[in-house]
């Protein structure tokens, strides 16, 4: 079993975190740590839990027990800390792209800060459009941009706000394939420039493996000492796979270890008849850990 880690060494950290919907457990004694600059991806089956987990560390929703922290600060209510971007873009169809960018300087500050600062807030709103090259789209309207445009403009208006951690819930899931590929580029691209932390949930297996630094592989399928009936069990953090932090060019995905790896994902996380025991989780990368209670290792039997 790794050791647990402590809180102030992370960004993000959590540890023992359990939450239910009515008596269905969703997430089931979750741990990670997560230090800053990290692209991580996290993959699973439908309805395992990973939009829950997002939603818990953006503030939205609350676990019924154990630990977030961020910075070493607990992590409660949304905060500036984090930002997100939907699957759906989070534009006013009203607003301009740049109104849409400022949107969230204009929540934070009163009338007269808006009025005597709308320069610099536009200045800075300019800045991240142009670091999503949509400076010169500032003026046009949601509806006059493409898909992949309408989610950089998501991304600016989350970016502006300086997040610590940036949240994205299937954020190109929307996208056709092609236009989803470019905003795979982009994202790499972007990332490597503002070195940020990402945290990144994805149906698609390719796109996770293809993204990630780090892949947090959450899945109900697996076993541990507290016999079969699955209404005791909730996901768990399945692996955790380390890869290299350079963003490659899209020819990865054709290479055998890419595939091998998305194989060993695929088996560990979505088939039901491969269970693997809590104690043999592939939890390879050097901050994953586990703190399994004595009911899943079967202590509490002895």
């Amino acid at each position: 079993m790794q050791t647990p880690k402590r809180a102030n060494d992370y960004l993000l950290h959590i540890e023992d975190l359990y939450k239910s919907y009515g008596n269905k457990l969703i997430l089931d004694n979750i741990d990670l740590s997560v230090t800053s600059g990290e692209l991580c991806t996290v993959v699973g089956p439908s309805g395992c839990g990973k939009s829950t987990l997002l939603r818990i560390i953006l503030g939205q929703e609350a676990q019924d027990r154990g630990h977030i922290h961020i910075d070493g600060k607990p992590a409660d209510f949304p905060d500036t800390r984090r930002g997100i971007v939907y699957q759906r873009y989070s534009l006013f169809p009203n607003l301009t792209v740049l109104d849409n960018t400022l949107l969230g300087f204009n929540l934070r500050h009163n009338w007269w800060q808006r009025r005597r600062q709308r320069k610099q807030f536009e200045q800075q709103a300019l800045h991240y459009l142009s670091r999503v090259r949509l400076e010169e789209h500032a003026g046009k309207y949601p509806h006059e941009l493409s898909g992949g445009m309408q989610q950089r403009a998501a991304i600016a208006q989350a970016l502006i706000m300086r997040p610590r951690i940036l949240l994205m819930d299937e954020p190109f899931g929307a996208l056709d394939p092609q236009t989803r590929e470019d905003m795979q580029l982009f994202l790499l691209e972007l990332w490597e420039q503002e070195k940020m932390t990402i945290f990144f949930v994805t149906h698609d297996l390719e796109e996770a493996a293809y993204l990630g630094t780090r892949i947090f592989v959450l899945s109900r399928f697996y076993s541990d000492e507290r016999g079969h009936d699955e209404q005791q069990r909730g996901a768990k953090i399945v692996a955790d796979h380390h890869l290299p932090q350079v963003a490659s060019a899209s020819d990865i995905k054709k290479q055998p270890a890419f595939i091998e790896l998305l194989e060993s994902i695929r088996r560990a996380g979505f088939d039901p008849d491969v269970l693997q025991h809590a104690r043999e989780f592939n939890l390879q990368h050097p901050d994953a850990f586990q703190t399994l209670t004595d009911s899943e290792t079967g202590i509490d039997k002895i």
